[in-house]
């Protein structure tokens, strides 16, 4: 290239340059021919053998992922008008996509949203979900580490501008991932913003939800389902709802809201059923003690027990609506098989109960177990229980959560509803 680049140079494979033009934002160690010296954490530019520029990327000197880009426009300096483009640019993104949902009497729909989705929002290693008035954040990178005293401000700034009011930052630093980076982990409040309670309580979808942001999963709930869980609520008017693997309950109650006749909410934590009978307070389900129940069980194993007709009367049943959002099956490729038989019996077990003309809404959290595979084990499900499927919709994670072409990384929610024909 003609012009002179600021950046040391990081000297990288054949194989690595066509990955990139293609749109992965990674370089991994393997791929790294040559490096100049430079601080761990600090601003890289990548070149081909032959010498041809390829981007510009943060370095992570211990981690197998070697340099996540943050652009290939030669034109671009990494400062801090850079940053302050990427996050406007990526909170314009949710008033775009998320602006004009909102339930009608309801909270805006950016009221509670992801800001930051790391690599496919260009920030990679950073992920803010906002929570009303307090921004919930993970670092993921040592990158991001060292720019958070950038970040942060940079972040506020856009977002008081943008009309939005913003009391505190609670960093969940406090993730695994963190290690392979060479970084301690931590959470607490930053410093640069009023601390407060870390229990909140929010509204999504127009119901209400009590939060603990230093004990509960990622950053406190999980907004990649906001309207999936719409979807659920327009067919429940009058069905009886199984909610699996409910967590705090969010389907479940937007069930309620739909009009569902009856809810029974099952987890494996009593912690999260706890939060499902405080959630029902908040929105007054719990004066309706024949419209909704919790069980704490194991769901793989209280499908099956289903069966027995008395334990489905117990449990208020039968269901002719019964929603699957487990756990991530896999988090690794090379155990996607194994995750493939998980799901197949999984939805196989709530088939065998859904009576003719009954719904499933099943969904896999995996970015391993991809589309086609979660359809596969779905297909092979019903082909197992003598059911045949008609789909009422495929949907994925909500646009907050952006799906980067050229990434599959970040797509890794997708979620079907079925009626049992």
């Amino acid at each position: 290239m003609k012009q002179a680049r600021p950046y040391p140079h990081l000297t990288i494979t054949r194989k690595a340059a066509k990955s990139l033009q293609a749109g992965h934002p990674w370089v991994y160690a393997d791929e790294v021919i040559d490096a100049e010296p430079t601080e761990n954490g600090g601003v890289v530019d990548l070149f081909e053998e032959n010498g041809t520029w390829q981007g510009c990327a943060l370095l992570s000197q211990q981690s197998t992922i070697r340099a996540r880009v943050v652009t290939r426009n030669a034109n671009d300096r990494v400062d801090e008008a850079f940053w302050h483009r990427r996050i406007l640019w990526a909170w314009q993104h949710r008033v775009t996509a998320l602006g004009g949902r909102g339930l009608p009497g309801g909270e805006p729909d950016t009221t509670c949203c992801r800001v930051l989705f790391s690599e496919a929002d260009g920030v990679p290693g950073l992920v803010v979900d906002k929570y009303e008035d307090v921004l919930v954040s993970q670092v993921g990178t040592v990158g991001i580490e060292l720019l958070r005293p950038v970040l942060y401000p940079l972040l506020l700034d856009v977002l008081c501008k943008e009309g939005q009011s913003v009391r505190a930052i609670y960093e969940r630093n406090d993730g695994s991932v963190r290690l392979k980076e060479g970084l301690s982990r931590y959470q607490g409040w930053w410093d640069g913003a009023e601390a407060g309670d870390e229990r909140l309580v929010v509204r999504e979808n127009g119901i209400r939800y009590r939060l603990d942001l230093a004990n509960s999963q990622k950053t406190g709930f999980f907004l990649d389902q906001k309207y999936n869980r719409r979807a659920v609520r327009e067919l429940a008017a009058g069905r009886r709802v199984l909610d699996c693997f409910c967590h705090v309950g969010p389907f479940g109650l937007n069930a309620l809201a739909g009009g569902a006749s009856f809810v029974r909410f099952v987890d494996a934590s009593q912690v999260a059923l706890d939060l499902v009978c405080e959630n029902s307070i908040l929105n007054g389900f719990a004066e309706k003690s024949d419209a909704w129940g919790a069980t704490r069980a194991d769901v793989l194993e209280y499908l099956p027990e289903l069966r027995n007709g008395q334990r489905m009367r117990d449990e208020g049943g039968p269901f002719d609506l019964i929603v699957l959002d487990p756990p991530a099956f896999t988090k690794s490729g090379r155990t996607v098989r194994n995750a493939l038989r998980g799901y197949r019996e999984l939805n196989a077990s709530a088939l065998r109960i859904l009576p003719r003309g009954g719904y499933l809404a099943t969904c896999s959290c995996s970015q391993h177990m991809t589309r086609d595979l979660l359809a596969q084990a779905v297909a092979e499900a019903a082909h197992g229980t003598n059911r045949q499927l008609k789909q009422v919709e495929e949907r994925q994670q909500a646009p907050d959560h952006p799906i980067l072409w050229g990434f599959p990384q970040s797509h890794y929610l997708d979620f079907f509803v079925f009626q049992v024909v």
